[in-house]
């Protein structure tokens, strides 16, 4: 199998595209520094709104990866609702299957909400990026003839929390997971598990769904 893995020199991007080879998949990676593409992936320097690109990028996958980041507070960089578009197009055209690292800002902390975003809590300074990652989920649900699936992590999600690679954790839907403390984290490299054990057994056709521990 190969895969095509967008945004593979960023902390989630990395972490799928090393889980992947490890299992025996053939990935290439796309980033604009292409030096800090994991080892073992093949390479390749370009933007997700670069059409003929992207479709050079993908030819072959049987999964395209988005595992890219929101724009800039400042307005540079792509939206991540205009990625995804553009992802889809191409998963569209070549009948690859999209997976999509989400955001948890989107999941409700209870059965009817209100989303975490939207609790007193949450902090200012990440609503954009949270806001962000909603509207692209939002689009995905409104694709009806590609088959994707967007994954949420927990709440303390990211390199700044990276953790260690515990080979366990929950699943859930729409929900928001806790542990008996409240806390809801998940590692990198866990994270990147739940993510190619979808690719590899696909369970969630056309959903969102999340992980932590």
């Amino acid at each position: 199998m190969r895969i095509t893995v967008f945004g593979a020199s960023g902390y989630s991007g990395g972490h799928i595209t090393t889980e992947a080879l490890n299992r025996g998949i053939e990935v290439v990676g796309v980033a604009r520094d292409v030096a800090k593409v994991p080892a073992g992936a093949t390479a390749e320097a370009g933007d997700v709104t670069d059409a003929a690109f992207v479709a050079r990028a993908v030819e072959g996958a049987a999964v395209i990866v988005s595992a890219l980041p929101t724009a800039a507070p400042s307005g540079e960089g792509t939206e991540l609702r205009t990625a995804v578009e553009a992802l889809v197009a191409a998963a569209r055209a070549t009948g690859a299957r999209l997976g999509v690292v989400g955001g948890a800002g989107s999941l409700l902390v209870a059965e009817g909400g209100p989303k975490l975003v939207d609790t007193p809590s949450f902090p200012d300074a990440v609503k954009p990026i949270a806001q962000e990652h909603d509207r692209a989920l939002d689009y995905l649900r409104t694709v009806e003839d590609v088959d994707w699936f967007y994954l949420s992590p927990a709440a303390s999600y990211g390199s700044f929390n990276p953790g260690e690679k515990r080979g366990t954790f929950r699943t859930s839907g729409d929900l928001l997971l806790t542990d008996a403390d409240g806390n809801s984290e998940i590692s990198g490299a866990d994270y990147a598990t739940a993510f190619v054990d979808e690719i590899l057994t696909p369970a969630h056709e056309r959903e969102r769904f999340s992980v932590a521990y």
